[in-house]
């Protein structure tokens, strides 16, 4: 790939994703073999002005041999400089950017369940920290291609094909070209999603009802101050971010504990770097009651077992089939892609930004409204080519959302 394209990139997620401000501290999370790809981005954070950056390497390769060698209780302390850390970002409130690149199968073979167990064992030391910086930070996640995940896409091209191809596809989501200015062209994306929730939020749902042929029949009720948002996003400081590139949806948090019924995937899900293929979700009084899965079952009974919010819906994201990403016709195995391809939804932590009045409600106050609370927040995809969304207005209208997996309002 070409360097130009490259920087062109590093330089849209600084300045588009993160919009990282003159004086504004930075944490980027990368992948070690994501190196040169790390050192463009850090480069584009001090010419925005950052004034220190820090970056959190991670492998997946040393991730497995702490897992495999170290005991729960080892892998769940959380040092005091480990802490310090946490708790300095809560206070700094740096942008931060997370660089994707793994292997979609980096962690199989890792047991779920001692997983799961260390997350839940960390989570209670640091929540306070990430609560406290919800809403109030600029962040952006983005994708570069590592070789195991370019190979997991593209089986039947060697290597550096591979890497190639996905490079290709992975840029042409974001818009970066040879002929364009992609932070223009951002602009424009971000005005459409504003006119798109806008076209939404005129008709206040009291809830949606999904069916498609390949068994999905679901509803799931809102909150009267649920709102569609999508694109860009204000924090609470008034800085204007971009947190997904790419982004196709809108989305908005439903009311937690209130959907009933049965929701299909049509993709597969890659959660902690373990693939779950072909499962289905069953809801009851707001709960998801039963889990089958064709690979991946243990994976997901140990995802909803979590904490009490994770096996309730935290997102409801609307994204129609004849779209930019699904027209590609790849299936990336990483959600940042495949949840713009695809309507999903997502179990665990909701969205206190799709709230009306957010800004002037506490954390309590915002559970009481019926936003969810989790450790967790996993989005998986439910959109077929026969999906019908229809939404059931609080004064008593039914209005068609979606024909055939596309928007019909």
């Amino acid at each position: 790939m070409k360097k130009s394209l490259i920087k062109k990139y590093a330089r849209l997620i600084v300045r588009v994703g993160a919009n990282v401000q003159k004086g504004q501290s930075v944490v980027v999370s990368c992948a070690v073999s994501q190196a040169d790809f790390c050192a463009l981005v850090v480069d584009e954070c001090y010419r925005a002005g950052a004034k220190y950056v820090n970056v959190q390497w991670s492998d997946d390769k040393i991730s497995r041999l702490k897992f495999r060698n170290e005991s729960v209780r080892t892998l769940s302390t959380v040092l005091k400089w480990q802490e310090e850390r946490v708790k300095w970002m809560s206070e700094e409130l740096p942008c931060r950017i997370h660089i994707v690149s793994e292997d979609p199968d980096g962690l199989k073979g890792v047991n779920p369940a001692k997983m799961q167990k260390v997350q839940v064992n960390t989570y209670k030391v640091t929540k306070k920290y990430s609560d406290a910086m919800e809403s109030r930070h600029q962040w952006t996640i983005a994708a570069v291609p590592g070789e195991a995940w370019a190979k997991k896409v593209f089986p039947e091209l060697r290597k550096s094909q591979a890497v190639e191809k996905l490079w290709r596809a992975i840029l042409e989501t974001v818009y970066v070209t040879e002929d364009a200015d992609p932070v223009e062209t951002w602009e424009k994306v971000n005005a459409d999603f504003k006119a798109r929730c806008a076209e939404l939020n005129k008709d206040r749902f009291e809830y949606l009802h999904y069916k498609s042929s390949n068994g999905t029949d679901f509803k799931c009720w809102l909150m009267p101050e649920s709102k569609w948002c999508g694109g860009g996003e204000t924090d609470l400081r008034g800085h204007f971010f971009n947190p997904n590139m790419p982004t196709i949806e809108v989305f908005t948090t439903p009311k937690k504990g209130m959907a009933e019924g049965k929701v299909v995937s049509t993709k597969p899900l890659s959660y902690r770097g373990q693939l779950i293929e072909n499962f289905s979700f069953e809801f009851k009084g707001g709960k998801v009651v039963s889990v089958k899965a064709e690979k991946g079952q243990k994976v997901l009974e140990e995802m909803i077992s979590s904490d009490e919010g994770a096996a309730m819906i935290g997102e409801l994201a609307l994204v129609p089939q004849d779209s930019p990403i699904s027209n590609q016709n790849i299936l990336y195995y990483e959600t940042l892609f495949d949840e713009n391809a695809s309507c999903h939804i997502a179990l665990g932590r909701g969205y206190r930004e799709c709230v009306d009045g957010y800004e002037n409600m506490t954390a309590d106050e915002l559970s009481d409204r019926g936003v969810n609370d989790s450790m967790i927040h996993v989005d998986f995809m439910i959109g077929a080519p026969d999906l019908s969304i229809t939404g059931h207005t609080f004064d008593g209208r039914d209005v068609e959302i979606f024909r055939d997996g596309n928007f019909v309002i």
